[in-house]
């Protein structure tokens, strides 16, 4: 384990250095120093400018040598302390991408005093030295996993500090309520109020909302940081595969008109609007026929009870009321989104007269009326019965009609209107389970505020302080940098 106080007591006397882009052979590779001595180790191996009289952000082209050898021409980026980012003096060398080059420069530069760092050692000293709170350097490392731009985004919100501000206006608040309440302690004998209570219930009530909003805003935030697990599935040979393929827009599963030609779960990332949908195609959900076909639908179930949106595909040809109602009812399950989508509409009849008709499958009558939209010539079930006319998507997969609605139509049915662009949405589980210890230390001071003594409202006031801290670094362990700074690459 790192020992932290180790590093705080060291950070001001140790340069370190690691390779800041990603190891292999490539174009150039960025080699970082920083420390007290960052430029003048560079300089001992640095042929050209004097760095160490060279001005902050300023860039310096020559050789890194190794006594009389000479082991590659680079470029190399000056940033004198304060202004760098971590608040340290910081050299940056450019240099070929060879691994060899790389690994002999880095070698020169331990052997001129500098120390390997560690996983995510120079941001911890960019928070350790005041240059970001934990959750802007936590935001560091959403950014470099960012793969989708509203994850980009949500994290280049937090690294600008709008999630730390938002968090330290309430804790300087309450902040200010406690010292009122401990000025109440220290006068208990004379049976003074300091501060008054309906003016801090009024801010329990206010940062109560706020951080309620905070809570609820995890979900959406998660399922951007990680993808929109979506799961589409149906009874075989309802199309599924080929509406997967539609969505892709490439042939990614086998499509057959035979039933129950996937056996197994398929699985596929879709970008619709700068979300990342984590596509799950599956087995179809009948009465299996043999071991290996109820294994796949075992596995459609599992995968189901696993999904945040369920994307439910039927044939629109085939099916009854009855059949639609006892899948939506045997399928529905809370916290799922499921959005119904009858595909093969290309199949459907309509009479000379252009006036739908009653066509009988199987069991009972489905009336086919145009739902989608009054230009359309596309038509559908309607289902008295079951009410679902409205909320029913219909798709041709196979002509890849009405894909684009589709696609808008899992997006709002994910993100519906929570995602603005300006809002603090959480997207890390330490950060929520903050909230919520936040949010019931606040319910018990709430409780307790007209009939507890102030001491023990202070502890209450306390405990919320604490766990907001802890979200911003304010309040740190040993044991909770470990856990964050551990998972950062090494070189950031």
């Amino acid at each position: 384990m790192v020992n932290y106080d180790f590093c705080l007591r060291m950070i001001n006397e140790e340069t370190i250095v690691a390779l800041a882009t990603p190891s292999g052979i490539g174009a150039i590779g960025v080699i970082r120093l920083s420390g007290p001595d960052a430029i003048t180790i560079a300089n001992r191996v640095f042929t050209g400018k004097d760095l160490t009289r060279q001005a902050s952000h300023t860039i310096h082209f020559g050789n890194i040598v190794d006594g009389d050898i000479i082991l590659d021409e680079v470029l190399v980026s000056l940033f004198v302390a304060p202004r760098s980012y971590t608040r340290e003096n910081v050299v940056e060398i450019s240099c070929h991408g060879s691994s060899f080059i790389i690994e002999s420069i880095i070698k020169l530069l331990i052997k001129n005093g500098a120390r390997s760092a560690k996983a995510g050692e120079f941001t911890l000293r960019a928070f350790l030295n005041g240059q970001m709170d934990l959750s802007q350097a936590e935001a560091v490392a959403d950014l470099i996993a960012s793969n989708s731009k509203a994850s980009q985004q949500v994290a280049l919100q937090q690294l600008r500090g709008g999630f730390s501000s938002q968090l330290q206006t309430l804790r300087d608040q309450l902040v200010q309520f406690a010292s009122l309440i401990e000025l109440e302690l220290d006068f208990a004998e004379e049976d003074v109020e300091f501060a008054n209570r309906d003016q801090l219930k009024k801010l329990i009530f206010e940062i109560t909302r706020v951080i309620t909003a905070l809570i609820q805003s995890f979900e959406l935030g998660n399922a951007i940081k990680m993808g929109i697990n979506t799961v589409i599935a149906g009874r075989p040979n309802a199309g599924k595969s080929t509406l997967l393929n539609a969505l892709l827009n490439e042939e990614r599963a086998i499509v057959s008109h035979i039933p129950g030609t996937t056996r197994d779960t398929i699985e596929e990332v879709l970008n619709i609007q700068g979300i990342n949908f984590r596509l799950t195609d599956t087995a179809g959900i009948r009465e299996a026929t043999d071991a290996i076909e109820k294994i796949g639908v075992e596995r459609t179930m599992e995968k189901i009870s696993q999904s945040a949106l369920l994307v439910y595909v039927f044939d629109a040809e085939q099916i009854t009321i009855e059949e639609l109602n006892n899948d939506i009812e045997s399928l529905q399950k809370p916290g799922i989104t499921m959005l119904l989508v009858a595909n093969k509409i290309d199949l459907l009849e309509v009479g000379k007269s252009g006036s739908p008709e009653v066509r009988k499958t199987g069991e009972g009558s489905i009336r086919f009326a145009d739902t989608w939209n009054t230009q359309s010539q596309d038509i559908l079930p309607d289902f008295p019965t079951s009410g679902l006319s409205d909320s029913i998507i219909p798709v041709s997969a196979k002509q890849k009609r009405h894909i684009d609605e589709l696609k808008h139509k899992i997006y709002h049915a994910a993100v519906k209107d929570q995602l603005t662009g300006h809002e603090t949405l959480v997207t890390n589980i330490r950060h929520l389970e903050a909230l919520q210890k936040t949010e019931e230390a606040l319910a018990r001071v709430l409780n307790g505020i007209d009939t507890v003594t102030s001491d023990f409202l202070s502890m209450d006031i306390k405990q919320a302080l604490h766990y907001l801290g802890e979200i911003t670094g304010a309040v740190t362990t040993d044991d909770l940098l470990e856990n964050i700074f551990s998972k950062f690459c090494i070189g950031k």
